[in-house]
């Protein structure tokens, strides 16, 4: 029998979790739209995603102890009010990042006219994702900047650029920092009218981040002038009501996607299904789906194309844009890239 003294409402899209918590816990399987004030009033703990807005309209009358989000980001909560009401927050870092840099050599494949070996890239962020797409950069012959101005003040070494510098050399410009609007490195609108106008090869552009890092009216007037080259577009600001002019003008286009392979999702589940039973003191249970491999050292072009293609559903999103939502949550989980060496 359940424990019905522990009540936890989980969001029905997490895969892989569905079933292994009710024989220990009432669990409630809810649509991010469903996840309302009423609806956790009596919850002890939630399994979210990022539809799922926990700040205090939310919690303020609830009973909840506990969130745990099936996701690397964690700007869909208001960490500082949980903080402040003692409610544990747990997330899944890492757990999708080799599927975001599939998604970046993926769909730069659309885009290049010429060997990745003879491009410049600049990385912004090099935590879990933007180390692998350094690391797979280098692999494949690229020349590699990498910016990360919190790891620059706390680790030292040479291994860092600026965003001044990014802005005069890189032919690719592809963003994965945390979204944070205040502190010493703010990255909202990072990506706005000001360093967009510095520019200076025309650079491919790629947000597998989060939207707001870059300003889209800013983005828009860049690209029209010609200050970037194609856009890479995966998150974008005002999901899921995107903006139709920014989708016209980007050569790939899709839905909040890139970290959506099956591995990587079920690293999550895992992630969150033993936070949530650790925390409960439940018994601890396992997907049923078998646990990825590590993380690729090195990928190959035939590895990465073959496993990933951006255009069908960047004609499905650009023919109807209303759909996003509906693209995303019924996308085909994709498995991510092999292991790979180049000649």
């Amino acid at each position: 029998m359940p424990n019905s003294n522990v009540k936890i409402i989980v969001e029905s899209n997490i895969p892989f979790v569905r079933g292994l918590l009710d024989d220990y816990a009432t669990i409630t399987y809810l649509a991010p739209e469903d996840i309302t004030p009423k609806a956790v009033r009596e919850a002890d703990g939630l399994i979210v995603r990022t539809r799922t807005r926990c700040d205090a309209a939310l919690l303020e009358r609830s009973d909840v102890m506990f969130i745990a989000t099936a996701t690397i980001g964690t700007d869909h909560i208001d960490s500082d009010y949980c903080r402040s009401r003692g409610i544990t927050v747990v997330n899944a870092p890492g757990c999708n990042a080799p599927a975001v840099a599939q998604y970046v050599f993926g769909s730069l494949m659309q885009v290049v006219n010429r060997p990745l070996s003879s491009y410049t890239i600049g990385v912004v962020g090099v935590g879990h994702v933007g180390s692998i797409v350094a690391r797979w950069a280098r692999g494949l012959g690229m020349r590699v900047l990498q910016c990360d101005p919190p790891r620059q003040q706390a680790e030292g070494g040479d291994d860092w650029t600026d965003m001044a510098t990014i802005a005069r050399e890189a032919d690719i410009i592809t963003v994965h920092t945390p979204l944070t609007r205040d502190g010493e490195f703010p990255t909202y609108h990072m990506l706005g009218a000001d360093y967009l106008g510095t520019l200076r090869r025309a650079p491919i552009i790629i947000n597998s981040a989060r939207g707001a890092i870059a300003d889209t009216q800013a983005l828009i007037e860049a690209r029209k002038n010609g200050l970037t080259g194609p856009l890479i577009i995966d998150c974008w600001e005002g999901e899921p009501d995107i903006n139709r002019e920014l989708l016209d003008l980007a050569a790939v286009a899709t839905p909040h996607i890139a970290g959506y392979s099956r591995e990587g999702k079920v690293r999550a589940s895992q992630i969150v299904l033993d936070a949530a039973t650790t925390f409960f003191m439940l018994p601890r249970v396992t997907v049923t789906e078998p646990l990825p491999p590590a993380t690729p050292r090195c990928v190959t072009i035939q590895g990465v194309t073959d496993s990933f293609d951006s255009m069908p559903l960047t004609a499905e999103l650009k023919a109807d844009p209303a759909n996003f939502e509906r693209l995303r949550n019924t996308y085909e989980l994709r498995h991510e890239a092999p292991e790979g060496s180049e000649d």
